[in-house]
Order: C-alpha cells, then sequence, then structure tokens
C-alpha cells in the first residue's frame, strides 16, 4: 500500500476515530446517569491506564510497524491464539460500533431537519429515537463515507481534517462558554473518584470512559501507509492527550450548565440539550452539526483502520484472500472495506430490535467496552513481554514500556471483569433489554465465542502458518523483499 500519510494526518485518523464530539454528546449523559456529578473525575482517572496502553502501542509500533498491530504483535509475542483473538474482537467490535453509530448519524441529522422546520416526510412523523428512521437515513451517509475511504487515505485524512477543526471549534466555544455561564456550583468533589457512590458504578463508568477513548490507536494500522512509523506512534499519543484535555472541559462544562437529571434524562440528545441551554438558534444548532460531522467522521475513520487489519490477517491467512485484494488505482483494500460496510449494514438492520436509539447505545456501548479492556490488556502484557530486558539495561525505558503497560492492564481486566460479573449478578433470567445484565453480557461473549471458532477454522483448515510461525506464509515471502 502507498505511503502517503503523516503525523498530522495520523493525528486527524486517530482523533475521528475516537470521535471526542460523539463521546460527549451521547457517552457524557449514560456516563453521568452511572457515576453522577463525577465526570471529570472517571474521566481523567480512566486515562491513567489507557496512557500505559497507549505508551505500550507505541514502542511496539517502532520497532514492527504492521497493519495488523495488536493481533501480530499479540499473536508473536504471547501466542496466536490470543493474537487471533485479539485483531477478531477489535474488528467485530468496530463493525458493532460502525451498525450504531449509523443510528446516531440519522438521529442527529433528523434534530437537523427539525430545526430547520422539517418534522414529517411524505406524511411520515421524524423521531431522532427511531432505531428504524436512524438507521436508515445513516446507511446512506454510510455508503458516502466509503467511497471516500475507498479512494484512499489521502482524500479521506483531509477531509477528517476539515471535520475536525470545525467539531473542536464548536466544542471549545460551547464549552468554554458554559464554564463561566453555567449556573450549577462548581465543586472539587467533580474532580473526586473516591467519591463515586459504589464499586459496581466506579467500574461501569470506568468501561463507558474507556470507550470513551477507544480509537486512537487507529492510527497504527495505517503505519504502513505512514512515511515514518513514528509519526504514526506521535498522532496516537497526541491524539489521546488532546481527547483527555477535551474530555475534562465539557464534563466540567455539562455540569455547570445542567443538573444531574437533565444531564442523565437527555442520553443521546445530551449535546443538543446542552447547546440549547446555552444560546438561541441559529447558534444553537452548532453543536448539533458538530455532532452531526463528527458521527459521519466517525464512520469513515472506523472503517479505514479496520480494513487494514483485515488486511494484514489476510495477508498472513487467518482470513480468507478476499480481504488482501489491493485497488489498482488508488492503492487500498477496496473489496474487504466494502465488506465490512455490508456487515455492519446488515447488524444495524438486525439492531431494530431494540426500539430506542438510547437503548441501542447503552447496549452496544457497555459490549464493546467490555471487549475493548480485553485486547488493550492483551496488547500491553505483549508489549511488557516483549521489552522485559529493559528493566536491567535501560531501567527508565522499562518503567515506561514494561510497569506502565502491565499497570493499566491489571486495572483494565479489574474492572472489566468485575463489570461482566456484575451483569451476570444482576439478572435471573435474559430478555432483549439494555437493561437486562445477561443481554449485556451476551454481545461480548457472541464476539469472543465467534472468534475462537474462527480461529480453529484458520488453523486447521485454512492451515495458516500464522498459528506455528506468529505470520502467514504470504507475510513470511513479503519480509524477504526490500523495505521502502
Amino acid at each position: 500500500m502507498k505511503k502517503s500519510i503523516g503525523m498530522v494526518d495520523g493525528v486527524a485518523i486517530a482523533a475521528s476515530s475516537t470521535a471526542a464530539t460523539s463521546s460527549i454528546g451521547i457517552g457524557l449523559g449514560l456516563t453521568a446517569g452511572v457515576v453522577g456529578l463525577h465526570l471529570p473525575a472517571i474521566m481523567l482517572l480512566a486515562f491513567l491506564p489507557v496512557l500505559g496502553i497507549a505508551v505500550a502501542y507505541g514502542r511496539l509500533n517502532q520497532v514492527e510497524p504492521n497493519a495488523g498491530n495488536a493481533y501480530t504483535w499479540v499473536g508473536r509475542t504471547l501466542n496466536p491464539w490470543l493474537g487471533f483473538l485479539t485483531g477478531w474482537v477489535n474488528t467485530v467490535g468496530t463493525i458493532v460500533f460502525m451498525s450504531y453509530t449509523v443510528a446516531v448519524t440519522g438521529s442527529a441529522l433528523i434534530q437537523l431537519a427539525a430545526k430547520g422546520g422539517v418534522e414529517s416526510v411524505a406524511g411520515l412523523h421524524l423521531d431522532p429515537d427511531s432505531t428504524l428512521q436512524t438507521t436508515l437515513i445513516g446507511l446512506v451517509v454510510l455508503a458516502g463515507a466509503t467511497a471516500i475511504a475507498v479512494r484512499g487515505l489521502g482524500l479521506a485524512a483531509r477531509l477528517q481534517k476539515y471535520l475536525l477543526g470545525f467539531e473542536y471549534l464548536v466544542l471549545l466555544g460551547f464549552c468554554g462558554y458554559g464554564l463561566f455561564a453555567g449556573d450549577q456550583p462548581f465543586s472539587l468533589e467533580w474532580f473526586n473518584p473516591f467519591a463515586i457512590p459504589t464499586m459496581g458504578a466506579l467500574a461501569q463508568g470506568m468501561v463507558l470512559a474507556v470507550f470513551c477513548y477507544w480509537g486512537f490507536e487507529s492510527v497504527f494500522t495505517v503505519a504502513e501507509e505512514t512515511h515514518d512509523p513514528k509519526d504514526a506512534s506521535r498522532g496516537g499519543i497526541i491524539a489521546l492527550v488532546m481527547m483527555l484535555l477535551l474530555f475534562l472541559l465539557a464534563g466540567t462544562a455539562f455540569q455547570r450548565v445542567l443538573p444531574l437529571d437533565e444531564l442523565a434524562d437527555n442520553g443521546a440528545q445530551g449535546l443538543t440539550y446542552f447547546g440549547e441551554k446555552l444560546a438561541q438558534q441559529p447558534l444553537a444548532a452548532l453543536p448539533l452539526i458538530a455532532l452531526t460531522m463528527s458521527a459521519v467522521a466517525s464512520l469513515q475513520a472506523s472503517v479505514i483502520p479496520t480494513a487494514r487489519g483485515t488486511f494484514a490477517m489476510g495477508r498472513d491467512r487467518t482470513l480468507g484472500p478476499v480481504w488482501t485484494r489491493i485497488h489498482p488505482k488508488y492503492g487500498t483494500p477496496a473489496i474487504g472495506t466494502v465488506l465490512l460496510v455490508v456487515i455492519a449494514s446488515a447488524i444495524a438492520l438486525l439492531s431494530l430490535v431494540i426500539p430506542t436509539v438510547t437503548d441501542l447505545i447503552s447496549a452496544a456501548v457497555n459490549a464493546i467496552g467490555i471487549v475493548v479492556v480485553l485486547y488493550y490488556a492483551l496488547t500491553a502484557l505483549a508489549a511488557a513481554v516483549r521489552f522485559r530486558g529493559l528493566l536491567r539495561t535501560e531501567p527508565l525505558a522499562g518503567l515506561r514500556v514494561v510497569v506502565a503497560p502491565l499497570l493499566g492492564a491489571a486495572v483494565l481486566l479489574a474492572v472489566g471483569g468485575y463489570l461482566a460479573w456484575s451483569f451476570w449478578d444482576s439478572a435471573d433470567h435474559f430478555e432483549v433489554s439494555a437493561e437486562n445484565g445477561w443481554f449485556q453480557l451476551l454481545v461480548p461473549g457472541l464476539m469472543i465465542g465467534t472468534g475462537l471458532v474462527a480461529a480453529a477454522w484458520a488453523k486447521w483448515v485454512r492451515k495458516s502458518a500464522y498459528f506455528t510461525t506468529g505470520r502467514g506464509t504470504d507475510a513470511d515471502s513479503a519480509d524477504l523483499l526490500p523495505h521502502g
């Protein structure tokens, strides 16, 4: 694939995948419903283990830039089965993310239409919380984002930078104003993680906050298309720090403007409600426009790195050869990109069994959060094992790339395990509901279970060399070629 992007492009891709505006717009309300008035505390607390994970990604990427990143590193360092599972749950998690972001995008567009006076089409009342309406509209947007992604990283990165620039200007303007214009009394307790009411609230809040940071690692999947692998590492860290600052600013501003019940009750429309409390129309529509742009950008920024991950897995023959087909003109894994979107669209249509967008988001975010915790922890363990010798030769570097990732992995596994246990313990029967603990566990369970089945197929049917050498036959051949 073509080496076509630099560090700024990498920051744009990582930041778009993290989708700060979408996370703020829909995630803060959900998180506030769990941790109360401690949004800044939980965002800061979750940043610490994620930073340790980011350091692991950065160091691994410097010594072995690979489109498969964690899939390759974990498989080669720890165990091929764990490596395949890492790649699989990352791919499936992103597909699930895309499937509900389709609904978020459609919801934002319906809300925008209502601001413009369009509340019905052909006699049908437009409802921003209807999964059917929002999904159908969002699928049209996804098709457009896919067309741009197929054209190549250069065009996609340029578009991401323009979208991000507008989003961040709106966020900084409204959140900065909200800090001073809000009438809710400021309290340092907002930053005190020890004031979070229960261990269950802490665990679920941590998983939700980790989910908000999820996506910074997307820049590492395009490392093979980056002029300098170090640019990918720098881009990921810069994007992650940017997210922290934005989340702290937004969490504080939201709590200055909105009482807890209003913040928690508005869920997926949280950013829209926040804008309306601070300004009159048409200015009040700016946060909603920013949310729409963020949802569109995150759809595109999700499919790009995921297609690179499946390309790497296909190259190792753990997935079929269809995922490795490169477009002759654009130099992108075009067939794999389109396939991912088709699968995400199918799941989006299946998710119509959940009637409201807010419930759909709640179910998907908790499920994805649990598997993100798992593969982040596995990547951190791979870095610690691979670079453990630094503890003797370069103690300071060892603390950074061995101890910090290990601590991050331990924290994430603890909160993810506790949350999974609390979901299991909270129900005595199964039903398709975002409130049912067993249903909450079903999606991550299916992700992991299907991953084990797919790994067995790759090992014994495809007979991929990845399960004996840590890499596939195609990858071995490619390593014999000179590197540009």
